[in-house]
């Protein structure tokens, strides 16, 4: 054919598709869950562009992070602005805060959002170029409290879907005190094994060196099992926040495991970070992420907020789900199929289809299928429940059939009680 996908993209088809968690009741599904469980929680959507000034996913990821150096797609406009598709979601949220004020209309903002992110990056198992992003932003609060209900609301959004198996990792970052005692322990632990450093590492030895720690490469990975804990140079402060964190945790009973290795990709973070993870996604298993980010709202020109959120990959998501075979419910169905045969019978049944909509019941009308068989087969694909053929005798008769086609039992019924046995069946 002349025109495919790009690489790394995908379709979201109503049906058609082999890949069962590309169904777009699947989607519906999911996102329904995101905006219920992110309504209880008392945060409320917030939508940005989806692409934005390059400066400040430079500014606000972080230039030696990987999003920024190696997956961005960047482009010139015809006014020759540098733009770029959003990488992630938070920068974004923090652009429109601030630029929009909300600052001013209160405290504490809670804030999610549901979208497509791009990165340029090798497909790969839950990982596209387009790929989706469910993510939550709190600012204005920098308890512990704040973060641990971060947490809370991440895991029980993936227990809510029935996704089993999950591990919740969480480290502390530190705040700036932390990190330069941690950094300079880092290089001296890390310069005697320069050389053997993959060349992404050495590229940042110096610049961010933390970001050593979260090398997929097989050799960093194994040089770093050596390094220090940042966890023994901590502030009291960020010390105590953390173990605040983990207190609250505690208390309402999620499952964790510290683990000093979590730094997470981007640079903006500070205190608490944590991981969700999974042993269905293979090699790649987390499924959801995040941590604080204070201070990155004014990096912005903003006011000094603290902030903290998550996000996590739709496609993971629903590829867990399938892994683990979650069944989740059908979407609506035609509750009635009419079959009209013949001029005037098509004019009645587009009137009662109508009729039917307008009071809320489900109902389909066939409009191509030349025979009744292959009309029924058409109502059975599309899984409606009942259907009825109308011809002229039963407009003549004012009667008609009413066909469970799960059932293949038939009931007649008056044409004028149609409708009103039609609600009832809905309400069932």
């Amino acid at each position: 054919m002349q025109h495919q996908l790009p690489k790394g993209t995908f379709d979201i088809l109503p049906y058609g598709t082999d890949e069962a968690w590309q169904l777009s009741d699947l989607w519906q599904y999911v996102e329904e869950a995101i905006r219920k469980i992110s309504s209880r929680y008392g945060y409320r959507e917030i939508r940005t562009p989806i692409y934005e000034l390059t400066g400040l996913f430079d500014r606000g990821v972080g230039e030696t992070s990987d999003i920024v150096t190696k997956e961005m797609f960047t482009f010139e406009d015809k006014g020759g602005r540098s733009i770029t598709l959003r990488p992630e979601g938070t920068s974004s949220v923090m652009r429109a805060f601030i630029e929009n004020r909300l600052a001013n209309l209160g405290a504490v903002h809670k804030l999610f959002y549901i979208g497509p992110m791009f990165r340029y990056e090798r497909p790969q198992s839950g990982r596209y170029r387009q790929h989706h992003q469910f993510g939550i932003e709190a600012i204005g609060n920098a308890g512990p409290e704040q973060d641990a209900e971060i947490i809370d609301l991440l895991y029980q959004f993936y227990k809510e879907l029935g996704l089993k198996n999950l591990k919740v990792h969480v480290n502390s970052v530190g705040d700036l005190e932390s990190r330069a005692s941690f950094k300079a322990a880092l290089l001296d632990y890390l310069r005697p094994h320069f050389a053997e450093l993959s060349e992404d590492s050495k590229a940042r030895f110096e610049k961010n060196p933390l970001r050593i720690l979260d090398s997929k490469d097989p050799k960093d990975k194994e040089l770093v099992k050596g390094a220090p804990s940042i966890l023994n140079y901590l502030t009291p402060s960020a010390k105590s926040h953390f173990e605040q964190l983990l207190s609250y945790l505690d208390q309402i009973q999620i499952p964790y495991k510290v683990d000093d290795r979590i730094v997470r990709g981007l640079d903006y973070y500070n205190k608490t970070v944590f991981e969700v993870l999974t042993g269905d996604l293979g090699a790649q298993n987390t499924i959801g992420a995040g941590g604080r980010f204070d201070g990155l709202i004014s990096t912005f020109g903003g006011p000094d907020l603290p902030a903290v959120g998550c996000a996590t990959g739709l496609e993971r998501v629903l590829q867990v789900m399938m892994a683990q075979k979650i069944s989740i419910p059908k979407s609506l169905r035609p509750l009635v199929y009419f079959i009209p045969m013949g001029d005037e019978a098509r004019k009645t049944c587009f009137s009662l289809v109508t009729q039917c909509r307008h009071q809320h019941i489900a109902a389909e009308i066939e409009l191509s299928a030349k025979k009744v068989p292959s009309a029924i087969q058409n109502a059975i694909r599309a899984e409606a429940t009942y259907c009825i053929v109308l011809g002229s005798d039963e407009l003549e008769k004012g009667a008609i059939q009413l066909k469970n086609l799960h059932t293949r039992e038939q009931s007649e019924l008056k044409l004028d009680h149609l409708l009103t046995h039609l609600k009832e069946l809905s309400h069932a």
